[in-house]
């Protein structure tokens, strides 16, 4: 008889060894579940003030009139004027990229309604690029000194048409310095909710980086203007921006 129970005794206490165990093992693995369900969403900004490197400055000229021969005439002498201005000020003749010229015939132009305009328009387009940025918008702004000399500077219906623009090229020699910068200060923002909440920041879940933009580092006083309704000439100080996702686990 002692013979007989005493398998079946060996079997039941080896069941109940493997369900303690499958017990155990399945209580981590809720745990680990219920862990893995705890983090937290944070941005981290990161911000950089930098001076443009690089000036591209379009300057546009235009005569118009019925006599195409004296349309060109006018044309070329307003454009010898800007080029003898740019001299005059400084921005030396390999800075010029370009000089590109544009004929319009109005009655050519099947939806042309205004049968007294002018027949011929002759456009100059005189296109600066040059590392030389506080030159450029020195110059810029002394435009005025061309229109008192009689010369139409055409803007081709937008109001900065012969602004020039002010880029930054370096962008890439920034980025790491930035992006640690963003992460760090994203990870601050974890370990003030977790301080908040009880918790511990732990490993990163998940993260994304936004798009880095450059824009104008007085941006907002551009887009109010200068109370009558326009912005401010451009600047070639910028301010670089970059926001990072991150998703911390909390501990």
């Amino acid at each position: 008889m002692a013979n007989d129970t005493m398998p079946s005794i060996i079997l039941a206490a080896g069941i109940s060894i493997g369900l303690i165990a499958g017990s155990a093992i399945l209580g981590r693995s809720l745990e680990n579940t219920k862990n893995s369900d705890r983090f937290v969403t944070v941005r981290g900004l990161a911000e950089k003030d930098v001076t443009a490197d690089l000036a591209i400055w379009p300057i546009k000229v235009r005569a118009a009139g019925n006599n195409l021969n004296e349309v060109n005439r006018s044309a070329d002498e307003a454009r010898a004027k800007v080029l003898e201005f740019l001299d005059k000020n400084g921005i030396q003749p390999q800075a010029i990229a370009s000089q590109n010229v544009r004929v319009q015939d109005r009655q050519a132009n099947d939806y042309t309604q205004n049968n007294n305009a002018l027949r011929y328009i002759v456009e100059y387009t005189i296109l600066i690029r040059t590392k030389e940025v506080e030159k450029v918008q020195k110059v810029s702004q002394m435009t005025d000194q061309l229109v008192a000399a009689g010369i139409v500077l055409s803007s081709q219906g937008n109001w900065d048409g012969n602004s020039p623009q002010f880029l930054f090229t370096q962008l890439n020699s920034v980025k790491p310095a930035m992006m640690a910068d963003a992460t760090k200060s994203a990870r601050e923002a974890a370990r003030q909710f977790a301080a908040d909440s009880g918790s511990a920041v732990g490993t990163i879940r998940r993260a994304s980086q936004g798009l880095f933009t450059i824009a104008d580092r007085d941006q907002s006083a551009r887009s109010e203007g200068d109370g009558g309704g326009q912005p401010s000439a451009p600047s070639p100080n910028k301010q670089i921006r970059v926001v990072v996702t991150v998703d911390y686990f909390l501990n």
